[in-house]
């Protein structure tokens, strides 16, 4: 009996180391792929070709194998993508570098203006400053010419009006209007149209009134327009005693020599 149980134990430690064993076993193999799973494989860029050993190198020492790139003169990998894409302009041969030469404006150093040395040399010069001043005066335009003419004739005309007015020589003074004149209130204002109805009415005033007066005290004239800031003085009963005097603004427009509209400016 005891031989038996000697035997059975003898199976069941064995078997127990044998388990044991691998399970040691199995956890080392996990280990060991972890830890291979870990390391990053070393990436070559370019094919390698082994050195075979001489042999004087066999004989000398053990055998070394070393691992080379074939093409030994490249630098850099082929395969490594640059960080930024590198463009080719396929015009850059034909194209032509140019330079600005340009200055800004101001920049230049003014040149001083040539003087006069010989007595020669300055009478040149002052013959051609007055040759200067000749063609001055006369870059006068033609339009300017006209407008001078036009200002000088309506001025003319309103004169001759104030001194119709003053008279109270209605004959004189309608004779100034055109047939059509237009009356107007400020800004656009139509009082009457015609001379008709100016007769009407100053032929009633030049009776009523014993004296009329009207003063220029500032004027403007500009071609065919004259404006007048006057003072008007009148008198109702004597002659010789003004009781109403009023500042008036009036615009006269002349053409042909005759007054075509005129504005009051109240």
């Amino acid at each position: 009996m005891k031989p038996l149980f000697f035997v059975v134990s003898l199976l069941f430690s064995w078997q127990l180391l044998a388990t044991e064993s691998t399970s040691v076993e199995s956890q080392a193999k996990t280990e060991t792929k972890a830890a291979e799973d870990k390391v990053e494989p070393v990436k070559t860029t370019a094919p390698v070709t082994a050195i075979k050993p001489t042999e004087s190198d066999l004989q000398d020492g053990p055998a070394v194998i070393t691992l080379t790139p074939e093409n030994a003169e490249q630098s850099t990998p082929t395969d490594i993508e640059p960080t930024q894409p590198i463009v080719v302009d396929p015009y850059k041969n034909n194209m032509i570098e140019v330079v600005d030469t340009s200055k800004v404006l101001g920049t230049e150093t003014a040149k001083p203006a040539d003087t006069p040395k010989t007595q020669q040399e300055k009478e040149v010069a002052v013959a051609q400053a007055e040759q200067a001043v000749i063609q001055a005066k006369e870059a006068l335009t033609l339009k300017q010419q006209v407008k001078a003419k036009q200002s000088r004739e309506s001025l003319a005309v309103i004169e001759q009006l104030i001194k119709a007015y003053n008279a109270r020589n209605i004959d004189a003074f309608i004779s100034m209007y055109d047939e059509n004149v237009e009356f107007y209130a400020f800004p656009n204002e139509l009082l009457f149209k015609g001379k008709e109805k100016l007769i009407a009415r100053y032929g009633i005033v030049f009776k009523k009134l014993k004296c009329i007066k009207s003063s220029p005290i500032k004027r403007i004239v500009h071609g065919n327009i004259v404006i007048d800031h006057e003072l008007s003085e009148t008198c109702s009963t004597d002659p010789n005693v003004v009781d109403k005097r009023t500042e008036l603004i009036s615009s006269y427009q002349v053409e042909n020599g005759k007054i075509t509209k005129v504005l009051f400016f109240r």
